[in-house]
């Protein structure tokens, strides 16, 4: 039976896949092979096992972990001065240099042993965080180091003698290190790049040696201008078969000291008025002794796999980082001044066009949140998810861009007037930044997120696709036989689940236990996994190979397995924090505003997918009532606003983080205004109650002679008012030249 199977079955069908799946080159697959996949493969299972989530438990760091933070990470924001450094400096003083150094800030993933700090990934994101509160420029200075540069593929892929000696040169600051991947021709598809060496002899410290003849041109190289040590990417090829009969090599990484004669390291670039040091570097026939290979000559042609694994775990970490500090930020300081800037003698804060924006930007900051610390648990644990980590990096900056984008509107001329007291404004600028670097986010988007992950999650699809590929067509075709009943029992269980939760609009789907009010969104997102799974299975169908070209349609179902992720890590983090009754706007303002989403996103697929039969036929079975899930209502939305528009410990819970700022600073002059406000509201009321609207030193005088108000509450009040004209105020400059503009 099961030979007449592969003979009139299996082997028809094994043609089929070969035409119509698609083929995965090998760059592709060294980029499918890094990482692992994780709660992305039980979201496209159509049936997400909770318990694997839920049983995680919450990140925790330990007490040296913790002293770090309250210690050297507080002194660090203490003795930064962002304005200093972006306007008048453009770099870093000295003496933080020398602080940064003294305290292994370089060295947070670098093992105790080789004189680093050892944290763990959690610790190492929560830094990062914080410091990004205080200054873009430092927070990036602090992150590269730690994040896609040497020491991190050192730790994973470098040989003993080179741990050893460069190790604890990076961990002290005693070697800057950055990493050379982008070139002019090649950005995000380094695969291109034409940066090439060649294998010779050549002469090293007085003695013929084996290397590479390197030439290359890098740009956007972060800390580049300032590096010692280069961690260089290049394309290497063997034209006299020294190495053996294979002539192009494939991407090579080698740690190249920046004294090596041949090596130009160029000016500085400027990148969006970001102070942190970048720029390029060239080489002009530089050699490189094969020894100077991470992991030395055995990993010849391995760089891009390398590369692959490190951002596997590194995406996770850095730029969303930065961008929950970001956004975190935005939510207290937004919040803040909503509440004192008054307009038509109400607060800003109280007009309903402004709530709406005001829930944005926290349910933004919770999600972030939530979102940033699963991750980073599950870093915390050995995990590379590859796909996640990449929906983190594109999505966390994206929401960032959407955060400050708000909290920019609802302090108008507040946030467009440079100076020391702006601390949104240098944020806004680094935005584009970080949506660029680390994978463009519309790359990311098009062809990673879904492109990556609806192989690399499916149960069967590699194997498949690898059966197909098979040069061994035997071997390839009892592969292939092995894997089609699974495949075809699983698609019928997709079916099933697909269109009955589709038609009952999830009503039935299970949800764990002790999970209180948040119940019914759990089912929600058992509904939209059990939807994306199948319409995952007749887009591979129908469209094959063809659907990497399709990058719209892939875009839209990467963004439903975005929203299934972050809004998962939303729902684990109240579970985690005990479903506490006060965070429950925020949850629903961010679970029916990333369901909606996926409805959105979904219903787009359906109108424009290639085959219109299908779409349409997609649509009637799994969403036949169309939206069915709507935003957050007017009153979602107002309760949301109002966590950010007085003290609470919810507001402290979702901003946790936040550098408070020194005395006198922006953000700790906005926020003094707000608790003086706050703590006046009933004296302001007596003043109202009278017709005094206006909150002035006047009106002040005017209440007290009048009566309304006690001597006590007179004093508070002038306090409130004199810190609310300092919150509202706005940098001058008598001339201008002498504080912009200077070279760097």
């Amino acid at each position: 039976m099961g030979e007449l199977r592969k003979k009139f079955f299996t082997a028809p069908l094994l043609k089929t896949i070969k035409r119509v799946l698609p083929s995965i080159s090998a760059t592709e697959r060294e980029a499918m092979e890094a990482g692992e996949v994780w709660w992305d493969a039980q979201l496209l299972s159509g049936k997400p096992d909770w318990n694997q989530l839920l049983d995680m438990g919450p990140p925790e760091l330990n007490a040296e972990e913790r002293a770090f933070l309250d210690g050297p990470v507080e002194e660090l924001c203490h003795m930064v001065n962002d304005w200093q450094i972006s306007f008048v400096d453009y770099n870093i003083p000295e003496h933080v240099w020398d602080f940064l150094r003294k305290h292994r800030f370089f060295g947070i993933i670098i093992p105790k042993k080789y004189g680093g700090l050892g944290f763990s990934p959690s610790a190492h994101a929560e830094i990062v965080t914080k410091i990004s509160t205080r200054s873009t420029c430092v927070g990036v200075t602090v992150m590269v180091p730690n994040s896609l540069g040497p020491g991190e593929l050192l730790l994973s892929h470098g040989t003993q003698v080179q741990k050893d000696h460069y190790l604890p040169r990076l961990a002290d600051g005693t070697d800057i290190p950055c990493f050379a991947l982008t070139s002019p021709q090649a950005g995000s598809d380094a695969a291109s790049m034409v940066d090439r060496g060649e294998v010779c002899y050549g002469e090293h410290e007085g003695e013929k040696v084996l290397g590479m003849r390197v030439n290359w041109h890098k740009r956007y190289i972060t800390l580049g201008p300032i590096a010692t040590v280069l961690g260089l990417a290049f394309k290497l090829y063997d034209p006299e078969h020294i190495l053996g009969d294979k002539e192009a090599l494939g991407i090579t990484v080698a740690l190249v000291p920046t004294d090596t004669p041949g090596i130009t390291i160029g000016q500085r670039h400027l990148p969006a008025m970001q102070s942190f040091q970048n720029g390029p570097n060239w080489g002009k026939d530089v050699f490189i002794p094969m020894e100077w290979i991470i992991g030395g000559r055995e990993n010849v042609g391995k760089g891009w796999e390398m590369l692959m694994s490190a951002l596997a775990a590194g995406r996770g970490i850095s730029l969303p980082s930065l961008s929950m500090g970001g956004a975190k930020m935005a939510a207290r300081t937004t919040g803040a001044y909503a509440r004192v800037r008054e307009q038509f003698n109400v607060p800003v804060g109280r007009f309903e066009g402004v709530q709406r924006r005001l829930a944005e930007i926290a349910s933004i900051a919770f999600v972030l949140d939530s979102a940033h610390k699963t991750t980073t648990r599950a870093l915390d644990e050995g995990r590379k998810p590859a796909v996640i980590t990449a929906i983190m990096k594109a999505n966390a900056t994206s929401a960032l861009r959407r955060a400050i984008n708000d909290a920019m509107d609802i302090h108008a001329g507040k946030a467009i007037m440079d100076g020391p007291s702006n601390y949104l404004g240098n944020v806004y600028r680094a935005i584009p930044v970080a949506i660029t670097v680390e994978g463009a986010n519309l790359l990311t988007r098009s062809l990673m997120i879904f492109g990556q992950g609806a192989i690399r999650c499916h149960p069967y699809l590699l194997d498949e696709i690898l059966a197909a590929e098979n040069p061994d067509t035997g071997e390839g075709l009892d592969q292939l036989d092995t894997l089609l009943p699974k495949h075809f029992w699983f698609q019928i269980k997709t079916l099933f689940r697909g269109v009955f939760h589709g038609w009952t609009v999830g009503l039935f789907a299970s949800s764990p236990r002790d999970v209180g009010v948040a119940a019914k969104y759990y089912r929600q997102l058992n509904r939209y996994s059990a939807v994306l799974t199948l319409v995952t299975e007749i887009s591979l169908m129908t469209l094959g190979g063809e659907l990497k070209r399709k990058e719209l349609i892939s875009s839209r179902l990467g963004d439903v397995l975005s929203q299934l992720y972050l809004l998962s890590c939303t729902l684990k983090r109240f579970y985690d924090d005990d479903n506490p009754k006060d965070d429950l706007p925020l949850l629903e303002f961010a679970m029916r505003d990333g369901l909606h989403k996926i409805e959105v996103s979904l219903l787009e697929v359906f109108q424009n997918f290639p085959r219109p039969f299908f779409g349409q036929l997609m649509r009637f079975l799994v969403m036949p009532w169309g939206h069915s899930v709507h935003t957050a209502s007017d009153r979602q939305a107002r309760a949301c606003a109002e966590l950010l528009l007085a003290p609470s410990t919810t507001r402290d819970r979702l901003t946790c983080g936040v550098y408070p700022g020194n005395p006198g600073d922006g953000v700790d002059i906005v926020e003094q205004a707000f608790i003086k406000v706050c703590a006046t509201e009933h004296a302001r009321a007596k003043l109202k109650k009278g017709g005094i609207r206006v909150l002035s030193r006047e009106s002040v005088e005017e209440g007290l002679q009048r009566n309304l108000i006690s001597d006590g509450e007179a004093s508070a009040l002038r306090e409130a008012a004199d810190a609310v004209d300092s919150a509202i105020q706005v940098d001058h400059f008598e001339h201008l030249g002498e504080h912009i503009g200077r070279s760097g």
